[in-house]
């Protein structure tokens, strides 16, 4: 992380960069990617009837208009075109992060290299690294020259274990002209072997290992959780033929167009139109709404959702990778790719280092002939401390929120949670409990609470909806019994009917109600309450009468507030909250927490979209969710932290940080950690740089001896780690001042 950081002009800024009566020119960062899309940019313009003509330079990032200035004035062409272009900011935005997620060097994929085999590697260098260790404090090797070089065991264990890093720094060479992270290991690792320090080259090579290792397994961990993802439905569907009869068949073998037939407690596995029938379906998954929402003809329903109750028929529209969820798996898999690392500057710095530390070496040398100091300034290298300074920091920071509930997956999350200055919110399960409770009971006159409550209970016993566990729940508490009842007949989108003592018990919706002449006027102002609250409303009948209405709300979740107050106060300007939740209660939601907007009935990929607006905008964004809708935002943002009690494996693979005790004021001390850790950073590079900078000049004009140029250098390594094993003792729920 440079310690003085340019500050990045917004990708959306318009700038005017000079004007004429009848003719404008602009520049724009997002001119620069939108070549592909000129035709609609520059068409748009000129479809304008005061713009006369439309000059676009892509290179440059510029527009120049020409217009009727009779008829406009330049702040007026100025706001329309600032307007047409913010329509392409999504694709602009797209399109600099493939230019800036791409390597400007050529990198191994570490994603497809083995877990264990990198394992096996770093047993070999640690073993190796003992045993020669402790060999050479027997005896000395009597090698001289380049033999001792070549020849010494610890040396040539370092070459086998270094070929492929050779050969991933010289293909970076051949191919881009650049060095690579392979190339600054393979130079460590030569250089420590010229200089007689196999043991050094050896721990190099360990170092560099245990970094693949745990790239390793984080890229097969999160293929599991995804591949896990994909096997969502039922393998075998039920195809109705077209003489009207039902065939099992194997998903992988259903075209499209054909019709499935799918039943209570199936798993829908393709996305289709309802043509036939109507359910409760749960689509939690997909839009994270956690009651089931009915389906009638001409709705859709999606590959991943599972039928509550009722039966229907679709048209296929979409199988396999084509599917709702599977675009959501490979949207994950995407934004995973282009994830940025922390170490790069830390290793391209002390890259471009390490040949200045030989040139001035060579240029002392040729200029006093004095070997000891030239040997002096090889000895001071920056490489050591400069990536020690970001690495210790960052595991200690690390390791921290680890030992407080916080799963951080890596250091490049600590400097982007450090850096954010929005924050996007998923409401059900993240913002509420995600378990839907019983608040309110109105019972009619001449019915107690505990008859209507059983009353419900009897119908909704045998029933699967979180409605129902609402109610059954309620019911287990207050200690009361579930009457015994008959057989129970369910009108899916509507409501329960059962029977009990021989009289008819009707539970549902308003419309239910209605339909079977249940008058609700008594009950009004109770109702009319419930619905202020945004509570979901229960509706209880004996035969035609009212026995009383049941109010069910999923909780907002405690400390939510306190913790969105508390990241106000370190700066975050930009709360949203994103839910595939209807608006009625999104809108609740977010008027209780003060959100500055709010997003209601969203897809994933609608969550996508606002995370990279936010971002082509400047923003740097923290998104906060908790199911398999959120993965993608979560993998989009700049920093995705699942919590929640009911979060997923898919959410928890795709976030950058995982809250594990699901306590909502972790998430403003992360944030305060994370801040305090690159200060620390920043400090451990000032001490670094300053320390060795020092030792260099003294070796050079010959007034530190090499042994106490040692002295200085491994100091500086010293000071680096105690000043970073501070954050170990950082309290991390420390609330933050006002």
């Amino acid at each position: 992380m440079p310690l003085i950081k340019r500050q990045k002009k917004r990708l959306m800024t318009v700038d005017l960069i000079h004007e004429l009566p009848g003719r404008l020119r602009i520049r724009c960062g997002a001119l620069k990617y939108l070549d592909e899309v000129q035709r609609d940019l520059v068409g748009g313009l000129v479809g304008h009837h005061h713009i006369q003509h439309v000059v676009y330079t892509p290179v440059t990032g510029s527009l120049l208009v020409f217009f009727d200035h009779t008829a406009l004035s330049s702040a007026e062409i100025l706001e329309i075109m600032e307007e047409h272009i913010s329509r392409f900011a999504l694709f602009a935005y797209e399109k600099e992060r493939e230019e800036t997620s791409t390597a400007p060097v050529s990198e191994r994929r570490l994603q497809e290299e083995s877990f264990l085999h990198i394992l096996k590697r770093v047993a070999v260098s640690a073993g190796s690294l003992l045993l020669f260790g402790y060999v050479r404090t027997l005896r000395g090797h009597r090698l001289m020259g380049w033999k001792r070089v070549l020849l010494a065991p610890p040396a040539m264990v370092s070459i086998a274990l270094s070929l492929p890093i050779f050969q991933s720094g010289l293909e970076s060479l051949r191919r881009t002209g650049r060095p690579n992270a392979d190339t600054l290991t393979s130079t460590a690792v030569i250089t420590a072997l010229l200089t007689g320090r196999s043991l050094s080259a050896l721990v190099t090579i360990l170092l560099a290992d245990t970094a693949e290792m745990m790239t390793a397994y984080t890229m097969e961990n999160t293929r599991k959780a995804i591949g896990d993802m994909l096997n969502v439905g039922d393998d075998d569907v039920f195809v109705l033929t077209p003489e009207g009869h039902l065939v099992q068949k194997p998903v992988s073998q259903v075209d499209i167009g054909e019709t499935v037939s799918i039943q209570t407690g199936d798993k829908v596995s393709v996305d289709g139109i309802v043509t036939d029938g109507q359910a409760y379906i749960d689509e939690s998954p997909i839009t994270g709404e956690f009651f089931p929402v009915s389906k009638k003809t001409g709705e859709m329903v999606y590959a991943g959702t599972i039928v509550k109750s009722g039966q229907l028929r679709a048209r296929v529209e979409h199988i396999g990778d084509d599917t709702t969820v599977a675009r959501i798996v490979h949207m994950v898999e995407n934004a995973l790719g282009r994830k940025a690392q922390i170490q790069t500057y830390a290793d391209r710095f002390s890259a471009n280092l390490i040949p200045v530390n030989f040139g001035l070496a060579a240029i002392v040398y040729a200029l006093t002939r004095d070997i000891n100091r030239a040997l002096g300034m090889l000895i001071i290298d920056f490489s050591c401390g400069v990536r020690l300074s970001t690495a210790t920091a960052l595991s200690a920071c690390i390791h921290n929120a680890a030992r407080n509930g916080v799963l951080i997956k890596g250091g490049n999350f600590v400097e982007s949670m450090a850096e954010a200055d929005s924050l996007i919110l998923d409401k059900t399960g993240t913002i509420t409990e995600g378990k839907p409770r019983v608040t309110s009971i109105h019972a009619a006159e001449g019915c107690s609470e505990k008859e209507l409550l059983q009353a419900a209970a009897a119908a909704e016993e045998e029933s699967s909806h979180p409605l129902a566990h609402a109610i059954l729940d309620q019911v287990k508490r207050s200690g009361y019994t579930i009457p015994e009842h008959g057989m129970v007949e369910v009108v899916a989108g509507r409501g329960l009917t059962t029977t009990v003592d021989g009289e008819r018990i009707l539970i549902g919706n308003r419309r239910y109600m209605m339909e079977h002449g249940v008058d609700m006027e008594e009950l009004r102002n109770a109702i009319s309450s419930l619905e202020k609250k945004g509570e979901m409303i229960i509706y209880a009948a004996r035969d035609s009468s009212l026995l009383g209405v049941i109010g069910i709300h999923d909780a907002l979740k405690e400390n939510m507030k306190k913790a969105l107050n508390r990241l106000r106060n370190l700066g975050f300007d930009d709360v949203r909250l994103l839910t595939g939740d209807i608006a009625f209660q999104a809108e609740k939601v977010a008027t209780r927490m003060h959100m500055d907007h709010f997003g209601a009935e969203l897809m994933p990929e609608d969550k996508v979209k606002t995370v990279l607006e936010m971002q082509s905008h400047g923003a740097k964004v923290i998104m906060i969710g908790d199911g398999i809708n959120d993965a993608p935002a979560l993998a989009y943002a700049d920093v995705g932290i699942a919590i929640g009690s009911t979060r997923t494996d898919v959410a928890i693979e795709s976030a950058n940080v995982t809250i594990t005790n699901d306590d909502p004021l972790l998430i403003p001390s992360a944030v305060q950690l994370s801040r305090q850790t690159m200060s620390t950073v920043r400090d451990n590079f000032k001490m670094v740089v300053g320390i060795n900078a020092l030792g260099i000049v003294l070796s050079a004009v010959g007034w530190l001896p090499v042994v106490w140029g040692s002295v200085l250098h491994n100091s500086s390594t010293i000071f680096v780690v105690l000043n970073s094993g501070r954050l170990l003792f950082h309290d991390f729920r420390k609330r933050v001042l006002l």
